[in-house]
């Protein structure tokens, strides 16, 4: 800190440094118009002290004189310093307690916005938690709305597998019944032709049977059994058999003659030829009549 005072040679007037350091807080404008003022306060002093000794050091009888005239004119200089001096510290001290409750003040301010700031970022942040976590469940959502949308459109694709199947199905049940159809018609036309034949046939064995000693039997495997009687002179009631039945290609097949006919296939071939059934009969009971004279 400075202040007025005297050298201790020559007692001249100066600003010099004084205990107690610099005012804190003070504005830096006002302060240098305030130095302004000292240092021009300071020029004048200097210069009527200067002025002053130059004269006693010409006029040596009037030095005493002007020497005493020029200490009650520092006195009153240095007491008028001394008010500008307090004046000047109480106007630096009110200025400091005026800086420091702007400070506190300041500090208090963004102590507040600080606290305030705090609350807001976290709310900001804990919005920030929100829209991610939901950002998460829309992705999730999408995510689910797509596995969902594939499983349809597979869903989609095996109806119309399975419909493009059924409508296969559909036209091979179609040709199944026609099939059926025609082939029940078939069935129907071939045991209607087998009931005629059947007919002929219990017609032919009543004739036979009154005329011949043929009987008729129907045995396993939906065969019919051929036997002959009056054949043998010795023995008339004697058995002379075979065995007939219609296979896949609805041909006559003759089976199990006892006794056994060499040309019994000889004369299944001619029946299946001619379709003539009587003499079949006839040329069988001939070959057993045969057997029994030779």
């Amino acid at each position: 800190m400075c202040g007025w005072g005297r050298d201790r040679q020559g007692g001249r007037v100066g600003f010099y440094p004084m205990k107690g350091g610099p005012p804190t807080g003070t504005s830096k404008s006002r302060l240098e118009l305030e130095r302004s003022e000292l240092e021009r306060a300071l020029d004048v002093t200097n210069f009527t002290y200067e002025k002053t000794e130059a004269e006693s050091f010409s006029q040596g009888q009037r030095a005493s004189l002007s020497y005493k005239m020029v200490e009650d004119e520092l006195a009153l200089f240095d007491k008028s310093i001394n008010e500008f001096w307090n004046k000047f510290k109480s106007t630096v001290s009110d200025t400091s307690c005026q800086m420091v409750g702007l400070r506190d003040t300041y500090k208090d301010s963004i102590k507040a916005f600080a606290e305030k700031l705090s609350v807001k970022l976290k709310e900001e942040e804990r919005m920030v938690e929100m829209f991610l976590e939901y950002q998460n469940q829309i992705c999730r959502q999408n995510k689910l709305i797509q596995e969902k949308k594939d499983n349809l459109l597979k869903l989609i694709a095996e109806v119309k597998g399975k419909k493009q199947e059924l409508e296969a199905l559909t036209a091979n049940i179609q040709d199944l019944k026609e099939e059926y159809a025609r082939k029940k018609e078939t069935i129907s036309s071939a045991n209607k032709a087998n009931e005629e034949r059947l007919k002929r046939l219990q017609k032919s064995a009543v004739v036979y049977k009154d005329r011949l000693g043929l009987e008729i039997r129907k045995i396993y495997g939906d065969k019919l059994q051929f036997i002959f009687t009056n054949i043998d002179p010795k023995h008339p009631e004697s058995p002379f058999m075979f065995s007939l039945c219609l296979n896949e290609a609805r041909d006559y097949e003759v089976s199990d003659s006892a006794p056994h006919l060499e040309c019994l296939e000889e004369f299944q071939e001619n029946v299946r030829k001619t379709n003539n059934f009587s003499a079949f009969l006839a040329n069988v009971r001939k070959a057993f009549t045969a057997m029994v004279y030779n």
